[in-house]
């Protein structure tokens, strides 16, 4: 195949990854675009069969066939609950492939020149972030180590003598292009990377996990110009782009600025998470009695949240919802743009239920409508509802948008215990008069209610 035609190819190939990303931005088009975004994949790969005839052949697709054995089975497998580590250690994996492609041509002496050397030294340093970063952030959400915020004296000037040092040397890279360079610079900004997420804690991790997406784009990109491909530099500087719009908007949803997100536990300021259980009293009642709550309203606001998900409770939520339906009672859901662990968690958690996307309202459409509800339904979320994010000044949530459960004229919360959320504070709506708490796992908990509102 000759240069124009693989051009032409990378080209076709270019666009179903613009028109995918379209189709990704609603979940009614989210399946085809996904489809089209795959075969764009697939074309380039094969242009690249086809244009560069690479040697080592046989090991390449044992490689291919390996992986996309790992792939397919995972994806088999992954519980909706452990999504989020899914998407982390894809992240990861993309940041290692650029930093690994960086430091094989530099070995290699591909290329040349100043320009050339810095974006391979550019390469393997955000490479490098994002994959030890992933995989730290991978550990949180696993819980293999803690999710609270992780300090150590003198923490602030270790990062900033690594960071600097980074940066030294991948002038140095850049300058005298120094194979011993490039091995140093990935070791300290893998280092970076780790002092990056050890300070993040609680509910900011699903914004570490959008920001890291961002710079697994921004690797793919830089490769690209190492290996002077169009279309990956193309590919990603659209997953670099599309992840950091989503990082600023999951930043102002928060109501905090990046910086105090990323670096807030220096100074106290950093959703901290928790395990201990108030003992403080609330009403809490039986599936019967809050079916007649349920059963009797006129409008029901449902607010999910990761409880929902850890239950695979979606589509008996599903049911509790037609169930009320066939009632005449109107039912929505309220969603949050950081409920679950990670962006989108819970239109992708109804989306499965074939939950119908207009029923699904974000944020400012909803809250509102809190005001006309006879009952919000709380299920498995917290902070996203807590109203100390308006009342207590120095809580770590204070400032953020919260969904507005208050204000509707009885909240039922199911949860399985008093825990806190992840900011490891209480949540002062569990005492308020209005509130109702069903005890329980959600998936059990809902399919009671079903059976009682059915009984009514």
């Amino acid at each position: 195949m000759n240069e124009n035609f693989a051009a032409v190819f990378y080209l076709v190939a270019a666009v179903c990854f613009i028109v995918a990303l379209k189709g990704l931005s609603s979940p009614r088009s989210a399946r085809l675009g996904n489809v089209i975004g795959a075969a764009g994949a697939l074309v380039a790969v094969l242009v690249v069969f086809a244009a560069e005839r690479p040697d080592r052949l046989v090991f390449i697709l044992l490689a291919i066939a390996i992986g996309g054995a790992i792939g397919a089975v995972a994806a088999q497998r992954v519980a909706m609950t452990a999504m989020p580590q899914m998407v982390a250690l894809f992240n990861g994996v993309g940041g290692a492939a650029g930093a690994l492609v960086a430091l094989l041509e530099l070995a290699e002496g591909a290329g040349g020149g100043l320009a050339y050397l810095a974006v391979t030294a550019f390469t393997i340093l955000i490479g490098s972030i994002t994959f030890s970063g992933s995989v730290l952030t991978f550990a949180k959400l696993q819980e293999i180590v803690t999710g609270r915020p992780m300090i150590f004296p003198g923490m602030r000037w270790v990062a900033m003598v690594t960071v600097a040092g980074a940066l030294a040397t991948g002038i140095w890279v850049a300058v005298d292009g120094a194979m011993l360079g490039a091995v140093l610079l990935a070791v300290l900004t893998l280092g970076v990377g780790l002092l990056l997420v050890l300070p993040v804690g609680g509910a900011d991790v699903p914004i570490v996990i959008s920001l890291l997406n961002a710079f697994s784009g921004v690797t793919v990109a830089a490769s690209g110009y190492v290996l002077s491909n169009t279309l990956l530099i193309v590919a990603g500087t659209l997953v670099g782009a599309s992840g950091t719009l989503l990082t600023k908007m999951m930043a102002d949803a928060m109501g905090r600025s990046l910086v105090n997100i990323m670096f807030g536990a220096f100074a106290g300021g950093s959703t901290l998470g928790a395990t201990t259980e108030s003992d403080r009293p609330v009403r809490s009642a039986g599936p019967q009695d809050i079916a007649i709550q349920l059963g009797y309203a006129r409008k029901v606001i449902v607010t999910p949240g990761y409880g929902l998900a850890v239950a695979q409770a979606q589509h008996t939520l599903r049911d509790l919802a037609d169930e009320l339906e066939r009632r005449g009672i109107e039912v929505v859901y309220a969603i949050h743009p950081v409920a679950g662990r990670m962006p989108g968690h819970m239109n992708v958690l109804l989306a499965e239920a074939d939950v119908p996307y207009e029923k699904l309202k974000e944020m400012t459409a909803v809250n509102p409508e809190f005001r006309t509800a006879d009952v919000a339904l709380v299920v498995g979320a917290n902070d996203v509802v807590n109203p100390a994010a308006h009342t207590t000044p120095g809580s770590p949530i204070y400032g953020m948008p919260i969904l507005d459960a208050e204000n509707a004229s009885s909240i039922v919360f199911l949860k399985r215990s008093m825990r806190p959320g992840f900011a490891g504070i209480e949540n002062e709506l569990l005492f308020d008069p209005k509130t109702t708490l069903l005890f329980g796992d959600a998936k059990d908990s809902l399919g009671k209610l079903v059976a009682a509102v059915k009984g009514l």
